[in-house]
């Protein structure tokens, strides 16, 4: 039997940067992967959204998937368009770039980490107990872990061994989506009709990407080009003579959430936890900043530093986030159909969306620059991202973001002549006097008053303000980094 600290089923985008965090922790970590290699089979995710950059930057390899995708204003909410050029971040934009791109590039970071991954592997069960998890594997194998994680999908074997509830909602479509060559010039362009959203997009010469949805009557299996073929015809009365296809994939608008996110050494994240429809393009994003959410803590409670109720905060915090996008992923498909009424509406929301604050608050929810976690204090910067600004320290400039590279915990001391003794923690926070010139800017909150010393978690969130004393401190250093 082999053994690890944390077995992670499933090596997409959320169980990768999983492993990431858990390793700059230096915890003993397994990813376990079905797929012989990184290759997908079939269109996923096509973008990231402004605060998946930003999480990439924090822990400085933001650079590597930016030079492979193009910079773009892509959030969107039923077919308006979000501009968030003027929202106050480093990566005021989201980035093209296919899943498969974003797959390989950070599991080149995950591999540099050291984090061995088991692939052409498949978990077949799960089985936890009072001091760790067995971990089954097809072919009669157990790996033996304190904490298992499934990221392994909304099929999710995990989930489903912990018998933890996925609530919400069947399916009511179905859609193909599908690059191919066409023999004859399509209709180009989106259009809605009473089913849903259809189109055909222009690719490099005869190729085309489409999507093509239908009423959901039971399709499961993996579609093929005579299903695409008579989808095609369905709607615009002809197949444009598609073939050669160069991927062909389904997804429908089923939508669910876990009931818990976590079932005492079994947690779930990224589409383990949560599935929708992927108008937006929120759900590669929502399951990478889940893992980031979860890796710290994850790290803290398998060292020993944190006891095991810390994981309760990542339900508690990232719960609340994913029901937001499946709310507002289901609005979206709503108004993907088309009828009078559904029309009057679209153009009413496209209007209203025109106007500076409404398109501000749903683009910063899309883009995810405006997740609150409630940590139970008033003050606007607590629970909320600190802003990557550019500080003088030691007589050098640096950039928050910088500071957060090792995936350790930062004081930083603003106001006071020196910053508050935290050496007790020295190990988990660092502690820097530093100088910022400027205001201090959220995204919709717009400005914030400059305090005087924030403590700040390893995924980025502000876990205390200091108004010129230390009170409180020690006990958020406690909550959040163990005792001292």
């Amino acid at each position: 039997m082999t053994e690890h600290a944390v077995v992670i089923a499933g090596g997409g985008p959320t169980g990768l940067m999983l492993a990431g965090e858990l390793a700059l922790a230096g915890v003993d970590v397994v990813i376990v992967e079905r797929r012989p290699s990184q290759e997908l089979v079939g269109a996923r995710a096509r973008g990231l959204h402004a605060r998946t950059i930003e999480v990439l930057d924090q822990r400085g390899i933001a650079d590597r998937f930016l030079a492979e995708g193009q910079a773009l204003q892509i959030q969107s909410f039923a077919g308006t368009r979000l501009d968030i050029s003027d929202f106050p971040s480093r990566h005021p934009y989201g980035l093209a770039l296919l899943q498969e791109h974003f797959e390989r590039i950070l599991a080149g970071w995950v591999e540099e980490l050291g984090v061995p991954i088991s692939r052409s592997t498949e978990v077949t069960r799960c089985a936890p107990d009072a001091s760790g998890v067995d971990v089954e594997l097809a072919g009669g194998e157990v790996m033996r872990a304190e904490y298992v994680v499934g990221c392994d999908g909304g099929r999710s074997i995990i989930r489903k061994s912990a018998e933890i509830d996925f609530v919400g909602w069947e399916p009511s479509i179905s859609s193909l989506i599908a690059e191919a060559e066409l023999t004859e010039e399509p209709e180009w362009g989106i259009r809605y009709d009473a089913i849903g959203t259809q189109a055909i997009g222009k690719l490099d010469g005869k190729r085309a990407g489409m999507v093509v949805t239908q009423p959901f009557t039971g399709q499961t299996g993996e579609p093929t080009l005579a299903e695409l073929k008579s989808a095609l015809v369905g709607v615009w009365g002809t197949d444009y003579g598609v073939h050669n296809p160069t991927w062909l994939s389904r997804f429908t608008d089923m939508t669910r959430q876990a009931a818990a996110y976590r079932a005492g050494r079994v947690v779930l994240a990224g589409d383990a936890a949560h599935v929708h429809y992927p108008i937006g393009g929120q759900g590669l994003n929502l399951g990478v900043q889940d893992a980031v959410n979860l890796g710290w803590k994850l790290a803290q409670v398998v060292t020993g530093v944190s006891p095991p109720d810390l994981l309760d905060t990542y339900h508690a915090e990232r719960h609340p986030v994913a029901a937001r996008v499946l709310r507002n992923t289901l609005a979206q498909t709503a108004l993907a159909r088309s009828d009078p009424r559904i029309d009057a509406l679209r153009e009413s929301m496209a209007e209203l969306l025109s106007l500076d604050e409404p398109r501000r608050r749903f683009a910063a929810t899309i883009s995810g620059l405006d997740v609150h976690y409630d940590l139970g204090d008033g003050r606007p910067l607590v629970g909320r991202r600190m802003p990557d600004l550019e500080l003088v320290s030691a007589g050098r400039t640096v950039r928050v973001f910088e500071l957060l590279h090792d995936a350790q915990g930062l004081l930083l001391n603003f106001a006071a002549p020196s910053a508050p003794d935290v050496a007790r923690w020295s190990d988990r926070v660092r502690a820097l006097d530093a100088a910022y010139d400027g205001e201090w800017e959220l995204p919709v909150l717009g400005p914030v008053p400059a305090p005087a010393a924030v403590l700040v978690r390893p995924d980025g969130h502000v876990a205390w303000v200091g108004d010129g004393g230390d009170g409180g401190l020690r006990e958020s250093l406690t909550a959040w980094f163990g005792p001292r």
